[in-house]
């Protein structure tokens, strides 16, 4: 099975607008057994769009169009297709009446060229949009030898349609193709260099399945792949080679998945244990309480802190000693460890983090930039520790972030 996508839309030729559809696309078709050979941008013209339909059909099974089903005058990729194949436009009684609705629900009346985007073709398969009003399109030739899959161009509505709507089709369709089943193991405090180092002999033998490394932003993932028609077989191999790898590198595990993080897993460890934290910053300047507050319900866990970047704010908001800032400065061990055990105090929370350092651009208390201190505390103890990063100033300041969650992770899973 030989797939190809063609992206339509004269914004992405102009650079306006990245083609994201493309990798996601290509990703999941590659999920589905499905391998894209070839991949192309067409802006909003009815003759290239005709040639690249006709180069599609000359080398590809399925034809992947994205982009051009909207009510405008420049979208014009269903009735170009419905050419090419032979077909006619109809409407789609859901689609129709899923525009309909909205018109009332918004009490305002829809010019006619709405109802464009409820047009399909004879013969072939409404793809229904959950988050938006554009029908999508899946359609077979008379003779079974090409298919067209066609969505909407926007990502918030491509990807739920193929998801939820597309996915299902395609794998009903070509079941005889072998599915790649994939598992993303997440790593923070190991760079790739050396993670690629110890697991180069695994690396080197890789065949069914496959690992591949990938260097995020202050964290590494591994990429196990499997390519097969059978689920379970899929899932043992999988297993067997993870194994491997957490016997060597496992210390620096912390979660699975593509979308996940070590925000988010720190925070479903502390609704697990019906825990809360709490945070005093400096050196991050809050970064660490808003990482936390991008997460859906995190008030549970999480009642608030304290950015306290001067001195000053230290004694006047945490009651921390004069003489102790005096004496040790503010980017001290002394000095972390009173920010966390009285934040810890004040907000009455079973967990504390506080951050001081050198975020630069200049040294500070004869402390080079890039240098600070963690300190984390409970009800039962204080603790701390030092850190030299390079880097920027934003670097630093996400690097320290990233490092205090671990920290909170790590004595979570004590």
């Amino acid at each position: 099975m030989q797939a190809e996508i063609i992206a339509v839309g004269t914004e992405l030729l102009l650079g306006q607008i990245v083609n994201t559809n493309a990798t996601f696309l290509a990703q999941e078709l590659a999920n589905l057994g499905i391998d894209v050979y070839y991949q192309s941008v067409v802006g909003d013209n009815r003759e290239r769009l005709r040639a690249q339909l006709q180069l599609a059909d000359q080398r590809s099974d399925l034809i992947v169009l994205c982009g051009g089903l909207g009510p405008t005058e420049d979208d014009l990729t269903k009735q170009i297709v419905a050419e090419h194949v032979g077909e006619t436009l109809i409407q789609d009684p859901l689609g129709y009446q899923k525009l309909l609705d909205y018109e009332k629900a918004q009490n305002q009346k829809l010019t006619q060229n709405n109802f464009l985007q409820t047009l399909i073709l004879t013969n072939s398969q409404a793809l229904q949009n959950p988050t938006g009003l554009a029908v999508g399109i899946f359609y077979t030739t008379k003779d079974s030898q090409k298919s067209y899959l066609l969505l909407p161009g926007p990502p918030k509505e491509l990807k739920p349609m193929f998801r939820q709507v597309a996915r299902p089709i395609l794998k009903q369709q070509f079941p005889e193709a072998n599915q790649l089943y994939s598992r993303v193991l997440r790593f923070y405090g190991i760079g790739e260099s050396r993670l690629v180092t110890d697991l180069a002999d695994l690396i080197a033998t890789q065949e069914n399945p496959t690992l591949a490394p990938y260097a995020k932003e202050n964290e590494v993932t591994l990429r196990l792949t499997v390519k097969t028609t059978d689920e379970r077989l899929a899932k043992t191999l999988l297993d067997e080679l993870e194994q491997k790898i957490q016997l060597r590198v496992g210390q620096y595990f912390y979660g699975y998945g593509e979308e996940n993080t070590l925000v988010k897993v720190v925070v479903e460890l502390l609704k697990e244990k019906g825990q809360r934290v709490t945070a005093a910053e400096s050196l991050t300047a809050g970064a660490f309480q808003r990482s936390l507050g991008e997460l859906p319900g995190v008030s549970s866990v999480f009642p608030g802190g304290f950015v306290t970047y001067s001195a000053q704010t230290k004694i006047d908001f945490l009651q921390i000693d004069p003489s102790l800032i005096a004496e040790h400065g503010t980017v001290s061990q002394a000095c972390v460890e009173a920010m966390a055990s009285q934040s810890l105090k004040l907000a009455k929370t079973d967990y504390a983090l506080a951050f001081t350092g050198v975020a630069g651009p200049d040294e500070l208390e004869g402390q080079a930039v890039g240098s600070f201190w963690i300190g984390l505390a409970t009800k039962e103890e204080v603790t701390s520790q030092f850190y030299r990063v390079a880097g920027q100033r934003e670097k630093i300041q996400s690097r320290a972030v990233m490092a205090g969650l671990d920290l909170l992770r790590k004595e979570l899973i004590k």
